[in-house]
């Protein structure tokens, strides 16, 4: 007797972010791109975040056959996370229901998300000690992860912020009618975060970038230090991430390349950042910086949102772009000039 076989659900890569981030990366990722290293064995980031790079290269199949460590020290995004992979279906399920309420009550459904599900749940991060944000780690459900999903496909901007006390404060966003549960994406990035040779975990840049040496690629994207007193969206923790926090990922990164390490930093290009990897320890540590254009998409004003220049800092040869032959009319005006502005490269 001929059975039929069963049909087989081929899931493609996800080449986008489950989450919106503040600085996420994906309009950066075409110059960020350049400088992933042609080899290299492991793969490691220490901030999270959205992942934008780590899609991108998965999408793109170079994480293929390789080691991946991704790291963050918010538990909430690593919670949230770890529950998907887990129990995507799970997930799904919490997550239909949220979008059922939202459609029926619009805000009122976000703030009673907000302020009497999600915040009381996860109220044991407010003391910031790492015995408490483990301890949320495995607090996270579906429910819960489903419920911070919810709040970043509704909430202004997608931003997450947190405040002294450790409690989500972000308004809801002007949605008109958000997509908030793709089953199909959920899933594809639940393959993602899946993967065998894959770690999900809890853990502070220093020690991620600790465990780094040769063969090994990593790529950071701290919170952004601010280019004006209202620009820092950097309580991604209840601790924030200050002038300290930058001087001490600076010197991680330094010995990281020291160790033989391949090492991409994103930033902004705040004058303390430009210092920190334009010291004569960075050159000796081969990093580089170079400015790329941006557009800063987190603002309470929209005509705010425009074109600034951030940095890339690296170790990483850059390489070159595709020559494009130039009509014989125009190349006789002449080359245009490639030299370094103000000793940024």
């Amino acid at each position: 007797m001929h059975i039929p076989a069963a049909p087989v659900t081929v899931r493609l890569r996800p080449s986008r972010p489950l989450l919106k981030w503040a600085g996420g990366k994906r309009q950066l990722i075409p110059a960020i791109g350049h400088h992933y290293p042609d080899e290299f064995d492991r793969y490691v980031e220490p901030f999270l975040g959205s992942g934008a790079v780590f899609f991108d290269l998965l999408a793109a199949g170079r994480l293929t056959g390789r080691r991946v460590r991704l790291a963050d020290v918010n538990a909430d995004l690593i919670g949230c996370y770890q529950t998907l992979r887990d129990d995507v279906e799970g997930v799904i399920k919490a997550l239909q229901r949220l979008e059922r309420e939202h459609r029926k009550a619009g805000d009122d459904c976000y703030y009673d998300v907000r302020d009497r599900r999600f915040n009381p749940r996860r109220a044991a991060q407010a003391s910031g000690v790492p015995a408490a944000r483990e301890a949320l780690v495995a607090a996270y459900g579906p429910d819960l992860a489903a419920m911070l999903i919810f709040l970043n496909r509704t909430g202004f901007n997608g931003l997450f912020r947190l405040n002294r006390q450790g409690g989500f404060n972000v308004p809801a966003g002007r949605y008109a009618e958000p997509r908030i549960c793709d089953p199909d994406h959920l899933r594809s990035v639940a393959d993602a975060f899946g993967q065998p040779d894959l770690t999900l975990e809890l853990a502070g840049f220093e020690t991620t970038i600790g465990e780094t040496g040769p063969g090994d690629f990593i790529y950071c994207d701290p919170p952004y230090a601010p280019l004006s007193r209202t620009a820092s969206f950097a309580n991604y923790t209840a601790d924030g991430f200050g002038p300290a926090d930058q001087a001490r990922l600076a010197e991680s990164v330094i010995a990281a390349c020291h160790r033989g390490a391949s090492v991409v930093v994103s930033n902004s290009s705040a004058p303390d950042i430009l210092n920190l990897y334009s010291s004569a320890r960075a050159r000796a540590a081969g990093l580089v910086i170079r400015l790329v254009p941006a557009r800063r998409a987190i603002n309470s004003r929209s005509t705010s949102r425009g074109p600034i220049n951030e940095v890339i800092v690296t170790n990483v040869r850059l390489r070159p772009a595709p020559v494009v032959r130039r009509p014989a009319m125009l190349r006789a005006r002449g080359p245009l000039s490639r030299r370094p502005v103000s000793g940024v490269r």
